[in-house]
Formats: C-alpha cells, sequence, structure tokens
C-alpha cells in the first residue's frame, strides 16, 4: 500500500489530495471495486460527476471501505441540462441521495455552456448558496477558459476553488494555469496521462500518445517507473491535482505510486516543451446542453 498524496490548500482555507480516482465512463460494475482498491492503496480523493452514472456505485465503494467520512475528499457535479438555480439544488440533493453522504467536498458545473451562461451563473450561484449553507466545502467549475472565468467571476460572489480541465503533456494550458494562479484558482486535471488522445475518436495510425513520447519513456527508464507514473509526477511538479482514471488494480496501485521521487527544472520543461496546444476533447466554446447523447 502506498501512503495518501500530500494535501494541497485551496483558495477557502479546504485540503484537497494533490491525486485522486477518476471514474469518467467506469462501469458500474466495476466502479465499486475500484474505488475500494483505491482507497487502499492510500487514495482519498474520488472525482464523480452525475453525467457518469456511477455516483451510486461510488457511495458504496467509499462506505465499504471502513476509511472515515472525513478522510476521503469527494468530488461530483452537477450537468448541463440540471443548470439553473432551482434545478441545480434539486440536483445536488439527487447525487447526494445516490453517493449516500451528507455533504460533499467539491461540487462542480461541468462545462461553461456558454450559449446558455445566464443558466450556468444562476447554476454557480445555486453552488454559492449550497456553500452557505455548509453541504458543500468548496465549489468550482470544469472546462472554463479564462474568459468564461473573468465573465463568471463578474457576475458571482465566491471565486472558483477549482477548475477542473483537459491537462496532459501535449496539451498543458500554462495561459490557463497562470490566469488560475492570479485568481486563486487551482487546475485540476482531466485525462491527465494523455487518454483522450486515445480514446477521443481519431484512427490508431494518427494518435499521439503521450506514453510513447520518447521524453517521457527516457525519463521513464532512468527513474524505473512507467511513462505514466512519469507524467502523473509532472503534474505534482506543477502543483495540479491529477485524477487519473482506472479499473484496473495494478494501474491504480501504479497511479499513485509517485511520491518517492521527484523531476528536476530541467526535465518538467522538457515535458513543458511537448505542449501542441491541439486539445484532445471538446473545446468549451462550443459545449451546451445538447452537445452529447
Amino acid at each position: 500500500m502506498t501512503g495518501p498524496a500530500p494535501l494541497l490548500t485551496l483558495n477557502n482555507g479546504v485540503r484537497m489530495p494533490t491525486l485522486g480516482l477518476g471514474v469518467y465512463q467506469s462501469p458500474p460494475d466495476e466502479t465499486i471495486p475500484a474505488v475500494t482498491t483505491a482507497i487502499e492503496n492510500g487514495y482519498r480523493l474520488i472525482d464523480t460527476a452525475a453525467a457518469y452514472g456511477n455516483e451510486r456505485e461510488v457511495g458504496e465503494g467509499i462506505a465499504r471501505s471502513g476509511i472515515g467520512r472525513e478522510d476521503i475528499f469527494v468530488i461530483t457535479k452537477v450537468w448541463m441540462t440540471d443548470y439553473g438555480y432551482d434545478a441545480t439544488l434539486r440536483a445536488f440533493d439527487t447525487s447526494l441521495t445516490k453517493l449516500g453522504l451528507d455533504h460533499l467536498d467539491l461540487y462542480l458545473l461541468h462545462w461553461p455552456a456558454p450559449s446558455v451562461f445566464d443558466t450556468t451563473v444562476a447554476s454557480y450561484k445555486a453552488a454559492e448558496k449550497l456553500l452557505a449553507d455548509g453541504r458543500v466545502r468548496a465549489i468550482g467549475v470544469c472546462n472554463h477558459t479564462p474568459a468564461h472565468l473573468t465573465d463568471l467571476m463578474a457576475r458571482t460572489d465566491v471565486v472558483p476553488a477549482v477548475n477542473q480541465v483537459e491537462l496532459h503533456p501535449f496539451f498543458s494550458q500554462p495561459e490557463l494555469r497562470a490566469f488560475g494562479v492570479r485568481q486563486g484558482i487551482h487546475t485540476q486535471s482531466w485525462s491527465p496521462i494523455g487518454g483522450v488522445n486515445r480514446y477521443g475518436g481519431e484512427s490508431p495510425d494518427k494518435v499521439r500518445d503521450p506514453l510513447q513520447e520518447p521524453t517521457i519513456t527516457g525519463l521513464a527508464e532512468k527513474y524505473g517507473k512507467s511513462p505514466a507514473q512519469i507524467i502523473l509526477r509532472w503534474q505534482v511538479e506543477h502543483d495540479l491535482c491529477a485524477i487519473p482514471k482506472s479499473v484496473k488494480p495494478h494501474r491504480i496501485a501504479e497511479n499513485i505510486a509517485i511520491f518517492d521521487f521527484s523531476l528536476t527544472p530541467h526535465e518538467v520543461a522538457a515535458i513543458d516543451a511537448l505542449d501542441t496546444g491541439a486539445r484532445g476533447g471538446p473545446d468549451p466554446d462550443h459545449v451546451g446542453p445538447d452537445t452529447f447523447s
């Protein structure tokens, strides 16, 4: 078993682990053992969403772990079809019931939905109420660009604690990260190993996989680590919170075994230089309630 990941401090003083388990696309019947395996291996952050269809199983996995609720940091997200003030409050109650919890650690808006941004703002105001009422310890957003964040903050009162975005060596978003630092918004990475490049729909011969990148495989050989561990350590060196997803026990154990070594500034810069500026996932400017089935 690996020890728990170190903690970082959000802009409201709440402490959050630097690494967690993501369950996007994890089938419900595989989610419970994935969560329990993760907790057994030292994970203390679990990230899910209403749209993932596995909140109930995440809650069951947490309950079966035997770890006290106060020691697990739980994140879920409201989906765009539940945007709006009252709808978000109802969606929160539904998520909490499915999870079997009495509060959340972090509640996120899943996309900015710029075509209906008034409802995005209304949803965030609902999240502010949930925060004020003590039903969630921190609130934030996903997939917001600096422009989206600027607009949202101009119309609301609480600066988001977290912005969860696509972020990996081929799309490292330095400008967004710098904006977050200036505003006190912590950047959290989905697809932190670059898996979106593999499952994003491109034909296999066109996919650029960070796990095959010579800079990363060379560092893996140097440190006796896997390429995935090198990438996750790079995330940690940038003070990011990564949420790699897996249902395979050996991968879950491997992904958190990254706190016994560090990369040099030169090595971090070499991985930084791999950035292409090209997304593997959807463009937040063009995602709305009707984008996905």
